[in-house]
């Protein structure tokens, strides 16, 4: 069977964003642990659900494989397909770039972000934090994802990049309307290659203390193109995850009783509600992709060479082979697919960067704001219509109106 049979899912529409649990369910019910889906346009991929089939899919990466061109459907893909910036063609950074390359790529990224120091990020991200928080205190209610949650990441990741603070907003869209994969994709993706290309050529001409000039002093002989598409996919990885990361958490404290706690001071509580979400809604649902180098078996299904291969964080991390009472808390069990797994997966100091940006964001305005409740009945919050991402278009909430800390304006 090809990925192209005619009960294939549309990988798109509201369910993704209404009951992304029980669609994954119904289709693993229905399709197995391997499920045919169709893309925009309706291009053909296979969507892995299967927590077992995940891993052989992400610990092989010679079988299925980074190397787009690798792609039986080229011929039907048009140049202005809105999924091409997620699933692109001779696109020179790491996570099309295969083997040896791959791992000297990996460890060149590695390196400029472990050189961070992590009591400088968690003051970048406490500043960012409290500035934004100043400007909603006194008003009693704000939307924690548009005003807050959306606005966060990608500023400390700028600092920690090297852009200029005043082109964090502009970021902020584009990163956003590019992830999306809707009509402004492209566009998103324009821009931060422009702005990508400017940062290092300021870089070049005068190097600072920050990720991009390590990253352009690496003696692995990469170009500056390749370093600017590996600073695009860092920031687009680093930020709305993180976003997404930190509006869940929230939601789920402030709509589950498991972490009623969590509003009250309790400080594992916040990292137990983050661990639980990576397990239960995780920012990164679905990523394009693999490719199959040859005709293999996968789940029960035939792989045919070229068929692109989908990974289903989230359908997998709900496997109930692994989660058989999904009701139950998973105490700090981080064996979830939320980073990936195996060769390509996120690397652990671009973890630690995005868990230290998440935290500190939440801790703030537990801190600041400490009468929190939601705004509105929890059943009425909506999601982001992607397939790719699973994050709130908004939080409303409630607070007593406090008093701004001051300081400059973020």
């Amino acid at each position: 069977m090809s990925p192209d049979a005619t009960d294939a899912v549309p990988l798109s529409g509201p369910r993704f964003q209404t009951e992304p649990a029980l669609l994954y369910r119904q289709m693993r019910r229905e399709h197995g642990a391997v499920t045919p889906v169709l893309l925009d346009g309706d291009v053909p991929a296979w969507l892995v659900l299967g927590y077992r089939e995940l891993h052989q899919v992400t610990g092989d990466p010679v079988l299925f494989s980074r190397d787009s061109d690798l792609w039986n459907q080229w011929e039907n893909i048009p140049d202005d397909w809105p999924l091409l910036p997620m699933i692109g063609r001779k696109q020179p950074s790491i996570l099309y770039t295969v083997g040896e390359r791959h791992r000297e790529r990996a460890a060149m990224i590695s390196n400029a972000l472990e050189a961070v120091d992590a009591h400088v990020l968690r003051g970048h991200a406490e500043r960012f934090a409290d500035e934004l928080v100043d400007r909603l205190c006194a008003r009693g209610a704000a939307d924690l994802v548009g005003d807050y949650a959306m606005l966060l990441p990608v500023r400390v990741l700028a600092r920690l990049y090297g852009f200029p603070d005043d082109q964090g907003p502009a970021l902020v869209t584009a990163l956003n309307d590019m992830i999306d994969g809707r009509e402004r994709a492209i566009a998103g993706q324009t821009h931060l290659a422009t702005s990508m290309a400017r940062l290092l050529a300021d870089r070049k001409a005068a190097p600072a203390d920050d990720v991009a000039s390590r990253m352009l002093a690496d003696d692995s002989g990469f170009s500056e193109e390749e370093v600017a598409q590996d600073l695009m996919v860092m920031m687009a990885a680093g930020h709305q995850p993180t976003a997404d990361w930190i509006g869940n958490s929230l939601r789920l404290m402030l709509t589950d009783d498991r972490f009623a706690a969590s509003l009250f001071g309790g400080r594992n509580s916040v990292a137990e509600a983050m661990n639980e979400v990576l397990w239960e809604d995780t920012p990164t649902q679905n990523v394009a992709g693999r490719w199959a180098l040859r005709d293999t078996r996968l789940g029960g299904r035939h792989i045919r060479a070229g068929d692109l291969v989908l990974l289903g964080l989230q359908g997998a991390n709900s496997d109930p082979q692994v989660r058989t009472d999904g009701s139950a808390l998973t105490g700090g069990n981080n064996a979830h697919f939320s980073f990936g797994h195996g060769e390509h997966r996120c690397p652990f100091p671009a973890q630690e960067v995005a868990e230290v940006i998440a935290r500190t964001g939440i801790e703030v305005v537990l801190d600041r704001l400490p009468d929190i409740d939601l705004a509105v009945p929890a059943g009425s919050l909506t999601r982001r219509p992607s397939p790719w991402l699973r994050g709130l278009t908004e939080l409303p909430v409630r607070f007593t109106p406090t008093t701004a800390l001051g300081g400059t304006s973020a």
